[in-house]
Formats: structure tokens, sequence, C-alpha cells
């Protein structure tokens, strides 16, 4: 009678993949840049730089240059992201408090979310007025509500309907309201639905912001600050723009993500 000794294997953390692709990434991107895409047009201009000469770039700028442009951008999507969402969560509520209000505000969400954003942001910059310089622009601001309201709509409205049914004609046997049935079970249940649907609206928010901010009537912000360096042709300035700002709603989603995960965890099965 023979046993297998071998020991068993050990699953590859999830973080050491990640890792894994990143680095592979920035390696393609390094020898793409370094050799194939070093030099195009007439001019042998090289419009994608090389992490080095990103990175090199960043500390060249340093803090001094790039806080002022993200503090103003981060005020513009914080106050988007708590305007849409706290309106999204509102109207999800009212309509399982009167059901009859659910086309209405269902085809008001859809409007949001089919409107051209750009066409949106045109009528904005022509109707509000230039803000003061290091303050947020009103355009940012409902460009970034306006990114998120659809989303968070749709989430919490499924989450709220989500309810066990017993758990429900409980509440309702006992003569509760429907009020009391949101406050009750519809809440708790829907709770996983629509703390993912805050967390996706993190990078949605700020991607509006950013967007508001290339209309124009700004004096700081990430968006102006990528225009300029397209115009003065700087590559390396108008990557690290992007990462960092990747960076940043990616930190933001995470920090999302764990509230989440304290706040239900019982929707990760904890």
């Amino acid at each position: 009678m023979s046993t297998d000794a071998r020991p068993a294997r050990r699953p590859v953390p999830a973080w050491v993949w990640g890792v894994a692709g990143v680095a592979g990434i920035v390696a393609l991107w390094w020898v793409l840049a370094a050799t194939v895409l070093s030099c195009l047009g007439p001019n042998c201009a090289q419009p994608i730089p090389t992490p080095a000469q990103v990175l090199a770039e960043t500390v060249q700028r340093g803090w001094s240059f790039f806080a002022p442009q993200f503090g103003v951008t981060l005020a513009e999507a914080g106050l988007g992201y708590l305007w849409g969402n706290g309106l999204a969560l509102v109207f999800a509520a009212l309509v399982l408090v009167v059901p009859r209000l659910e086309g209405l505000v269902m085809q008001l969400a859809t409007i949001t979310y089919c409107l051209p954003i750009v066409a949106i942001g045109m009528v904005l910059i022509v109707m509000l007025p230039i803000p003061q310089a290091g303050h947020p622009s009103l355009t940012s601001v409902i460009l970034a509500a306006l990114s998120v309201f659809f989303t968070t709509v749709v989430g919490s409205l499924l989450g709220l309907k989500a309810a066990d049914r017993s758990a429900l004609d409980v509440v309702t046997v006992y003569g509760g309201s429907r009020f009391t049935q949101l406050r009750k079970v519809r809440l708790i249940a829907a709770l996983p639905a629509i703390l993912n649907a805050l967390q996706i609206a993190v990078p949605a928010a700020f991607l509006g912001a950013v967007l508001g901010e290339f209309f124009g009537k700004v004096q700081a912000g990430v968006g102006r600050a990528m225009m300029i360096a397209q115009v003065d042709f700087n590559p390396p300035l108008v990557w690290a723009l992007a990462i960092l700002s990747g960076l940043v709603a990616l930190v933001g989603y995470w920090i999302v993500g764990l509230v989440a995960r304290a706040a239900a965890p019982w929707s990760k099965g904890a």
C-alpha cells in the first residue's frame, strides 16, 4: 500500500498575480516606447514617453505642482459624488414608498445616462459663472453628479427589491407601513448592492470632474493641467497626470470597498 507523500500545492496569492501583471505592462510599455514608438511623424516626435521619463517629470514637478491640481479636482469629484449618490438614494427610497413613481424615476435616470455628457458640459459652461481661483468648478461638480446618478439609482433599486418576501410580510402583519419595511428590512437586504454601486461611482465621479475641467473656466485642476501639457507638447507630464489620476481613483475605489466590507461583511461570506 503506497501513499502519495507529495505536499499539496499552495495557491498563488492574488496580489502576486497583480504585481506580475503590472510589472509585465510596465515592461511592455518601456520596450515599445524605447523602440517602435520612440520616433513618430515627420518631426520624429515621441508621443509615448518611457516610464523613466514619466517618473522623472513627476519628481521634477513635485508635490507643489500636483497637490493644487488634484486638490481642486478631488473637491469637485467629492461634491458631485455626494450630491449624485445622495439624490439617487433618495429617489430609490421614494420609489419603494410610492411605487407609482418608479417609471418616472427610471426615465429620469435613463435620460441623465443617455444624454451626451459633452453636450451637457457645453451648456453648463455657458450658463454658470467662472469659479474663483482654487475653488471647485460648478460645471465639474454637476458632471460628476450626473456620472454617478444612473448607476446608483439602478443598483439601489435592485438591492431594495431583493428583500425577502416573508420578512416583508411579517412587517405587514404587525401593522408596519411601506416606510417601516424600507427601514427594517429593505435597507439591510440592499446594503451590499448599494455599497457596490457607491464603490463603482468613485472613479466615475472623478472622471466626470476631470471632464468638466476640459471645458475651461477653471483656474486649476487636473483637466486644465492636462490641456496645458498638451498645448506645450509635454507627453511625460500628460502621462504623469493620467497615471496619477488612475491611482487616485483606484485608491478611492479601494477605500469605499473597505468600508463596504466592514459595513456588510455578510456580502463577502464573512
